[in-house]
């Protein structure tokens, strides 16, 4: 019972974040709030045994993608009052989108409980459970060959993205990685042995 009761408090902390998000006025407030979503959804997760997504989540998405955002927001000089009139036009529009997908939940719910509404608690895992073994049994037996295949399209797009943003500067030094490494030491530095001198 008392798990119940937590997924229904943060499932509301999780709920009220993302509004505020959506109709936050400042950007960083709505970095800060979706920071708030994504601490609450690892919550979540970790009241349903899924400890290695909740770790995930909080690592990936809040220590590195939400704080470059939150760094990029705050080094952008956004004008906010220009993009509230460009963007006034589309309320009917994002209120008809809105609509649809409540009535689509709406609908998703009572067709699963025309019997009644039975609120069910998970499973218990049974003793000795782990989700980062299951997890990882998975991805290097079963989805081994898939896996690789995303790791190597993740690579060509890092690489990718590096030679199109790559700029030849005039007046730059650029380094000679092979000239670096044969480089041997009385090549460059020069011994000079002198007698000692006493100062007046």
């Amino acid at each position: 019972m008392f798990p119940t009761i937590l997924f229904f408090v943060f499932a509301a902390v999780l709920l009220c974040a993302a509004l505020g998000v959506i109709l936050a006025r400042n950007p960083v407030h709505a970095v800060l709030l979706l920071v708030l979503c994504f601490f609450t959804s690892a919550v979540i997760w970790l009241l349903l045994d899924a400890e290695f997504l909740a770790i995930v989540l909080v690592l990936v998405y809040v220590g590195a993608v939400m704080v470059l955002f939150l760094f990029v927001v705050m080094m952008l000089d956004v004008n906010i009052e220009e993009m509230r009139k460009g963007l006034a036009g589309y309320w009917p529009l994002a209120l008809a989108v809105a609509g649809f997908v409540v009535f689509a939940i709406l609908n998703v719910i009572v067709v699963k409980h025309l019997g009644g509404l039975t609120i069910t608690a998970a499973a218990p895992s049974p003793v000795g459970y782990s989700n980062t073994r299951v997890l990882g049994t998975a991805l290097f037996t079963r989805y081994a060959y898939p896996a690789q295949l995303a790791a190597v399209i993740l690579l060509v797009a890092s690489v990718a993205a590096i030679v199109l943003t790559l700029r030849q500067r005039t007046g730059g030094k650029l380094q000679n990685i092979a000239r670096q490494v044969a480089v041997r030491a009385k090549d460059r530095v020069r011994i000079v042995k002198m007698a000692s001198e006493k100062r007046p």
